[in-house]
């Protein structure tokens, strides 16, 4: 069994609440409420700027010059491809760039890319990859339930087919196979705590998706 295998078997419990989860369900039943997507879909724009930091400052780390380029190769990505599914979004919503811009990260959205960016500074670069793959892997296979379950609603449905495309696929599975050569190389205690990482925000991914549904914003006083 790869080590990556081992980490996808540890979140089980997780991904199954994610399934279940009346955001995820609500993209294919025709449930979800457009305004909790498009706080989501606003959320996700800034969370992708933060992540888009991230992934450089794990290329900086990283010991391969294959995976410096792939590292930031995904970040321009984040900021560009992805960038441009959003926008689709926010013109269907009226939402201008500047009204992205100038709304707040939720609480869990600041939390979730203070995690990640405090790792990806602080720590060796395989916490870093740790931390980052949930936001690829369980997308993917989010993105691929998803799919297979349909969606009438061409809104969710685009969302949808931009996970599970193949295209996608290809830079998860290059994600997932640096992932395992760097375990490979490592003592337990490392491997240990690259587990830790992965749950940690693999748990982030349930509150994400948990937030959009909630609308989620911080307390008045």
């Amino acid at each position: 069994m790869t080590f990556t295998h081992e980490l996808w078997r540890s979140i089980e419990p997780i991904y199954a609440a994610i399934l279940r989860h009346p955001f995820v369900r609500g993209l294919t039943d025709g449930t979800l409420a457009r305004e909790s997507f498009k706080f989501y879909a606003v959320q996700d724009a800034l969370y992708l700027r933060e992540f888009a930091r991230a992934l450089s400052l794990a290329g900086a780390r990283a010991p391969e010059d294959d995976w410096i380029i792939m590292f930031n190769e995904h970040a321009a990505g984040a900021l560009k491809v992805e960038r441009s599914l959003h926008e689709s979004f926010f013109r269907d919503f009226g939402l201008t760039p500047a009204d992205v811009a100038a709304t707040p990260l939720a609480p869990t959205n600041l939390a979730y890319t203070s995690y990640l960016l405090a790792v990806a500074y602080g720590s060796p670069f395989h916490e870093a990859i740790a931390a980052l793959l949930p936001c690829y892997w369980i997308y993917w296979e989010v993105g691929k339930e998803l799919e297979r379950a349909g969606s009438a609603d061409p809104l969710y449905k685009r969302w949808i087919g931009t996970y599970a495309s193949e295209e996608f696929g290809t830079v998860v599975r290059a994600v997932l196979s640096a992932t395992d050569r760097v375990a490979e190389r490592l003592t337990t205690p490392d491997r240990d705590t690259m587990r830790a990482h992965f749950l940690a925000t693999s748990r982030y991914e349930w509150m994400f998706w948990d937030m959009g549904l909630r609308r989620e914003a911080w307390p008045s006083w």
